[in-house]
């Protein structure tokens, strides 16, 4: 028998399953996930795609002919914004109002969100690779607290987890912070098991690259 849950893909032992709340959201999530990412037992891009009614997530690390994402990116009900915090990204409040930029015919259409999961190196080479998103505007995040990621630490200040990342886009968006309170509430009770069973040398991890 495996010793890893076929859902959350975490040891059985620190299976965060009964911790998540499913909830049903408006604005659709799409997580682009780096292989590397799919079995580390810290990741929770895995929490967010669990908890979600509306949220993909798919493998790669360059998604230029991935042919459902550029399906759904085709279709004229959605647009979608790539959380990213490049040159050119702007504050995630900006797409609640209409982009002076944008055709008239398009103000009106609601926005869906799409998240890369990977350390900062690997979600850049992703984005690099990924040729269809960069027709897309990049935004980010302006209102989070510090990360409470405790047990993965990141090189680049204001990093956040994939799920913190997730919560503050669905919560600014809707405005209803509490409607996706308990995407936090799994968050912490996933920290709080890893660290149950980190040995304690190890609760401190040094930076991921």
């Amino acid at each position: 028998m495996s010793r890893y849950c076929s859902s959350c893909h975490k040891a059985k032992a620190i299976c965060v399953c009964d911790a998540i709340t499913p909830i049903t959201n408006t604005i659709p999530v799409i997580i682009l996930q780096h292989p590397d990412e799919v079995a580390h037992p810290k990741n929770s891009a895995c929490l967010l795609a669990l908890a979600l009614e509306h949220c993909e997530r798919w493998i790669g690390e360059d998604f230029s002919e991935h042919r459902a994402l550029n399906e759904k990116l085709a279709r004229s009900q959605r647009r979608y914004a790539v959380l990213y915090p490049g040159e050119h990204a702007i504050a995630l409040s900006s797409l609640t109002k209409p982009l002076a930029s944008a055709k008239e015919s398009d103000r009106e259409i609601p926005w869906g969100i799409i998240l890369l999961d990977g350390t900062w190196k690997k979600a850049y080479k992703l984005y690099q690779l990924s040729k269809n998103l960069h027709d897309l505007p990049t935004v980010k995040i302006t209102t989070m607290p510090p990360s409470q990621y405790t047990i993965r630490k990141s090189s680049k200040p204001g990093a956040l987890s994939t799920l913190e990342a997730g919560f503050a886009a669905l919560s600014e968006l809707s405005g209803d912070r509490e409607h996706y309170q308990p995407l936090l509430t799994s968050f912490e009770a996933m920290i709080e098991r890893q660290l149950a069973f980190m040995p304690a040398s190890s609760n401190h991890p040094r930076p991921s690259e």
